[in-house]
C-alpha cells in the first residue's frame, strides 16, 4: 500500500506563488513516476506535471514555463513550484504515483485558489 500526504495549497493573487509538496511513502519502487493532476468542479482530473525517476519531466502545455516539478534526491517526495499564477490554474491539486507494475495511488487533493 502507498500513501500520499500533500501540503502547500492556498489562497494567493494572480501573478503570485505557491509550492506544493507531496510525500509518498508504503512500498514504492525506485522506478515510480510521480506527477501532480489537477481537477475544477465538471471538469476530468488533467495531469499538470510528472516527472520519472531519472528525473524526466513531462508539463502540460499552459504551465509550461510557470511550473516547475521536482524529486527529493532522497526519500519519494514531489514538489511543484506555481510562479505566475492565473485565475484558471484555481483547481484541486493532486499528487499521483505510478508504481513499477502501473498500479497507481492518489493524494487526498489540495486546493488552490488564485484571485484576479
Amino acid at each position: 500500500q502507498v500513501q500520499l500526504v500533500e501540503s502547500g495549497g492556498g489562497l494567493v493573487q494572480a501573478g503570485g506563488s505557491l509550492r506544493l509538496s507531496c510525500a509518498a511513502s508504503g512500498s514504492i519502487s525506485s522506478l515510480a513516476t510521480m506527477g501532480w493532476y489537477r481537477q475544477t468542479p465538471g471538469k476530468q482530473r488533467e495531469l499538470v506535471a510528472d516527472i520519472t525517476s531519472v528525473r524526466v519531466t513531462n508539463y502540460a502545455d499552459s504551465v509550461k514555463g510557470r511550473f516547475t516539478i521536482s524529486r527529493a534526491n532522497v526519500g519519494y517526495i514531489v514538489y511543484l513550484q506555481m510562479n505566475n499564477l492565473k485565475p484558471e490554474d484555481t483547481a484541486v491539486y493532486y499528487c499521483h504515483l505510478r508504481n513499477w507494475d502501473s498500479s497507481a495511488y492518489w493524494g487526498q487533493g489540495t486546493q488552490v485558489t488564485v484571485s484576479s
